[in-house]
């Protein structure tokens, strides 16, 4: 072989060398690029879910607000309709008819508009089982029977709910 030969020889060596060289550095810088890519694309699913999220989140506390928005006027209203209970009840007891429809066509006038606006009053009968998550009782007496003990003897007050929420709690008076 010649010195000319070696040489070209060598040379083709060091080139093939130096395309191996920067064929691995290419194949490391884009598998970097790959990564990093990989790392921004799951950071960026994240921030979208977080998002999301937040945006379903604060629709929810918004349905809720307007749902519940009332709630501090008609919650200052149903004394009223406390009164007009006590009023019909002590109407019936007298003779006049045409007062006691007329505070009827009131009341009823007043309590559609309020069922109207969401409010639904808690059913609570005598002999119903005490529950302190929808009961407030207010006192307990001994039990006329057996069977009421531990159980609502009697309503004092009507409770209300606007929606899913209580604003009023039943006050009740359980057995022992």
């Amino acid at each position: 072989m010649s010195k000319k030969d070696k040489i070209e020889d060598f040379d083709t060596n060091f080139e093939e060398s130096i395309n191996d060289e920067t064929q691995i550095e290419e194949v490391s810088v884009e598998d970097q690029l790959n990564e990093e890519l990989g790392k921004e694309k799951d950071k960026f699913l994240r921030l979208f879910a977080e998002f999301e999220n937040y945006k379903k989140r604060t629709s929810k506390e918004r349905m809720d607000l307007f749902k519940t928005a009332g709630q501090d006027v008609i919650a200052s209203l149903l004394p009223v309709l406390d009164d007009f209970d006590r009023a019909l009840n002590e109407l019936k007891k007298a003779e006049d008819n045409d007062l006691l429809k007329g505070v009827e066509l009131i009341r009823n006038k007043f309590k559609s508009t309020l069922n109207s606006k969401g409010l639904e009053e808690v059913t609570v009968e005598n002999g119903d089982a005490f529950n302190a998550d929808i009961h407030e009782a207010i006192t307990q007496i001994p039990a006329p029977s057996d069977d009421l003990k531990g159980k609502v003897v009697d309503v004092i007050e009507k409770g209300y709910k606007l929606g899913d929420k209580i604003i009023r709690y039943p006050k009740v008076i359980t057995g022992f």
